[in-house]
């Protein structure tokens, strides 16, 4: 039998899942960040310094563990979708999905017939994923979401919501309030945004739709699982990173300050 798809079984259990996200173009970033304790990483080719023969090797790491690999493609570029979920992503989230033909063309991508159109061909996820490898387990594993990124896609989302074969939608904060003229601030505080997403939350619940979200930072995070996202990326690679180094730094220089003794006039 194909491996267990573990986001599944996360969300069966009632807690959300914890998302960290990858820009690196490395298998050895990958591990690292494999082992920090995430339900799941997902591999950027869209905004990250990544493309396919760089996401194969991370795809490959995170998957000697038990951290669920994800992969965002450039576009809805079926091709490109299905190489990914051959080289092992156990789901996709797709960028700018602003209508139900979108979605239904995403699902296609993602699902064997008869669901949809992805063409057999599983180079590494027939071994990643289990001697047991069948279409039908993985129509049934592999997890399908589209991100929500525009007014449109915020009017056309209940149709969107009602394709069959789609797991979900994930809110691209930045894109959201840029193309509502909010300025590119993933965690705006404006009313307005904060009903778009209050608005999101309550239409996937009405529809049994999980919902994600990608997080500017921890405190971020934890309100948005709070609002009711049952999905939500802590955060990155070089955001970690470089979080992690600027408060250091200030941790030393602030104990290595030079004291001004004085002149002695």
């Amino acid at each position: 039998m194909m491996r267990k798809n573990l986001l599944r079984e996360v969300w069966a259990s009632g807690r959300p899942v914890l998302n960290g996200w990858l820009g690196v173009g490395s298998s050895h970033s990958a591990e690292v960040m494999s082992h920090i304790g995430f339900d799941s990483l997902t591999v950027d080719l869209q905004h990250g310094a990544i493309d396919y023969s760089m996401a194969l090797p991370m795809i490959t790491a995170i998957n000697t563990t038990q951290v669920v690999p994800l992969a965002r493609p450039v576009s809805l570029d079926p091709p490109q979708i299905m190489k990914l979920l051959d080289a092992g992503a156990f789901g996709i989230i797709c960028p700018m999905i602003d209508t139900p033909a979108d979605a239904r063309r995403l699902v296609e991508a993602c699902r064997y017939p008869p669901i949809g159109q992805r063409s057999f061909g599983p180079t590494r996820s027939a071994m990643s994923q289990g001697p047991g490898y069948t279409t039908d387990d993985a129509n049934r594993e592999i997890v399908v979401i589209g991100q929500v990124e525009t007014p449109t896609s915020l009017s056309n989302l209940d149709a969107i919501l009602a394709t069959d074969g789609l797991d979900g939608v994930y809110v691209g904060p930045s894109d959201l309030t840029l193309s509502m003229g909010l300025g590119a601030d993933g965690d705006s505080s404006d009313p307005k945004f904060i009903e778009a997403l209050r608005y999101v939350v309550e239409r996937c619940r009405a529809t049994g739709r999980h919902v994600g979200m990608h997080c500017a930072n921890g405190p971020q995070a934890r309100r948005m699982v709070e609002m009711g996202f049952d999905f939500v990326t802590v955060g990155s690679d070089t955001g970690l990173m470089g979080e992690a180094g600027r408060n250091r730094l200030a941790l030393v220089r602030e104990s290595t300050a030079p004291v001004n003794k004085g002149t002695g006039y």
